[in-house]
């Protein structure tokens, strides 16, 4: 695969991040691949993924150096260039990030060799009544002890508007879409709309729709499912509803969610992913959908998202699954499939898996 320029996200925080970024340009003078860093902290300012991709000469692969904080940043990058993005793991979850800082030479090497597959993920998008805005006196309160936000999201001027559809906003999410209370001492009222049909009307701190992606973020400590990313499908889930259904509602990919704050409710904040973006006052909405363009995500080979989620997430099992018998195997299927299952997507056998007898 023909790597030209190479984008940089660098973690400015960890050391072990620029000696990988260090051997990331070492790579690339050896390879000559352009390569440059693209910082979204220049000149005190944070610019929107199209002017910082422009800046760095539209690179085709994105190389994230952090966590899944870093790896996010990155992904908006991707998405925007259409571009690969490959996550180097720094960080302390890494549901995301797929190589650890010592094998990012080995990564690229896998990459300009082809011996990589690209995992195409689940994006989402959004309309809304009205242009996204952060008041100037809350992005004043919230750059105390942090960088700047991102700038207001601009609008997709190749997209009809008005009427019932509002403004299509040039926005990308991999993790999750979230609208949420401003004031801590009143939540937020909101009618949800599932496929154009009220569901219901909550009063929550906040609501959320993520990706399959997103349902080990947010939705997850909000009591969401945990949704294989392989799959597609929008996962509502309410934070701390006062209300007695409080569950999550997984629809499907053509179904969207819209979220409008009700007469009576106090402001929201629009987050995406992680980042605050806009505040809503009540009677305006955003609809949430799964965006037109997916990410490129590289992948040395197929991830055992399952394995990871044990491991990440520090799963044992139950005492009294153990109290008659040993623990079950880690891998308990070790001989060929039958030619009626060669379909099935599952990860690889290690050499030293034990075999069930």
């Amino acid at each position: 695969m023909t790597v030209n320029r190479v984008g940089l996200v660098v973690h400015g925080g960890r050391a072990e991040a620029a000696t990988a970024a260090r051997a990331v340009r070492a790579w690339c003078a050896e390879h000559a691949v352009g390569c440059a860093d693209i910082d979204v902290w220049q000149e005190g300012a944070r610019h929107s993924a199209r002017e910082e991709v422009d800046s760095a000469g539209d690179p085709d692969l994105i190389v994230t150096l952090g966590g899944d904080g870093t790896f996010l940043r990155g992904a908006r990058l991707a998405a925007e260039n259409d571009a690969l993005v490959l996550g180097v793991d720094l960080g302390r979850v890494g549901f995301l990030t797929e190589v650890p800082a010592t094998a990012v030479r080995e990564a690229l090497d896998a990459v300009r060799e082809e011996r990589i597959t690209v995992e195409s993920r689940m994006l989402l998008t959004m309309r809304a009544s009205c242009r996204l805005e952060v008041p100037a006196q809350m992005e004043t309160l919230l750059r105390y002890g942090r960088g700047p936000l991102l700038p207001p999201p601009q609008v997709r001027g190749e997209c009809e508007a008005g009427n019932d559809w509002g403004v299509a906003l040039n926005v990308t999410a991999l993790n999750d879409v979230v609208l949420e209370k401003l004031a801590r001492d009143r939540q937020v009222s909101v009618g949800v709309y599932l496929a154009g049909r009220l569901l219901a009307s909550y009063s929550a701190d906040a609501l959320l729709v993520a990706t399959p992606t997103g349902s080990t973020a947010y939705s997850f400590a909000a009591g969401g499912p945990v949704v294989s990313p392989r799959a597609d499908a929008l996962v509502f889930t309410p934070v701390a509803p006062h209300m007695v259904f409080n569950r999550s509602v997984v629809a499907a990919p053509d179904e969207p969610i819209a979220l409008r704050v009700l007469e009576r409710s106090g402001q929201a904040a629009v987050s995406i992913d992680g980042q605050l973006r806009g505040v809503l006052s009540p009677g305006d909405w955003i609809g949430v959908y799964a965006a037109p363009r997916r990410l490129k995500a590289v992948r040395l080979g197929p991830m055992d998202f399952y394995g990871r989620l044990r491991q990440r997430m520090n799963l044992t099992d139950a005492p009294a699954a153990l109290a008659d018998g040993e623990a079950a195997p880690l891998w308990p299927v070790t001989s060929p499939r039958p030619a009626d299952l060669a379909h099935l997507a599952l990860p690889p056998v290690p050499d030293d898996a034990p075999r069930l007898s």
